[in-house]
């Protein structure tokens, strides 16, 4: 009856933590970043999905996740310890530009951001890049793999975003733990090294 967690509820609550670093993960419509909190949250994610209605017809471009029938409309949250010492809380944005007022708040006390892009819409990446460096927020790229989807050299990438030599690029799949948490591992070492 009182507001005291429940012995179980440890997985919430770990009192050895004493660093909590707030990420965002960003990305355009669709790229898969509900995809990828949902992989890496050690906690059952928080999702604000809703199903997408005529109204996103002709505005909301599902071409690369044809099967796609919800949409973000708040944000995505999880939770991720890395060591006794460092707890990553991941948010997740909303992809389409009418959500964009929601971004000032999100960046707010944000160590960093995992910029996902998909290969196949590289030009629907540089609104989300725009805005993270407006907000002056530090960002990796994750370059998601999609099924069916030709293979890009992270060179390619980089020249294709036109992005600084110090931007981590890598590759992964949303849907795969190890691959999502080595996007993640670059992104920290990079913010580490800029602490440096």
């Amino acid at each position: 009856m009182g507001s005291r967690p429940a012995l179980d509820d440890g997985v919430y609550l770990r009192n050895s933590v004493q660093t909590a670093a707030k990420i965002l993960v960003v990305g355009h419509f669709a790229v898969g970043k509900t995809t990828f909190i949902g992989t890496m949250s050690e906690i059952p994610p928080l999702r604000t999905e809703e199903v997408m209605t005529q109204a996103g017809q002709g505005i909301d471009d599902p071409k690369g996740a044809p099967g796609k029938t919800t949409t973000t409309v708040a944000m995505d949250f999880g939770r991720l310890t890395l060591s006794d010492q460092l707890v990553l809380y991941l948010f997740g944005t909303p992809g389409q530009q009418r959500f964009v007022q929601v971004w000032e708040d999100m960046t707010r006390g944000a160590l960093g951001a995992l910029v996902l892009v998909d290969p196949q819409r590289l030009e629907e990446s540089f609104p989300v890049m725009d805005l993270v460096e407006h907000y002056g927020i530090p960002y990796a790229i994750a370059v998601n793999r999609f099924d069916g989807t030709p293979a890009h050299s992270v060179d390619e990438i980089r020249e294709a975003l036109d992005l600084l030599p110090e931007t981590p690029v890598v590759h992964c799949d949303a849907r795969d733990q190890r691959s999502s948490a080595d996007s993640l591992i670059a992104l920290v070492r990079y913010l580490q090294s800029r602490l440096n």
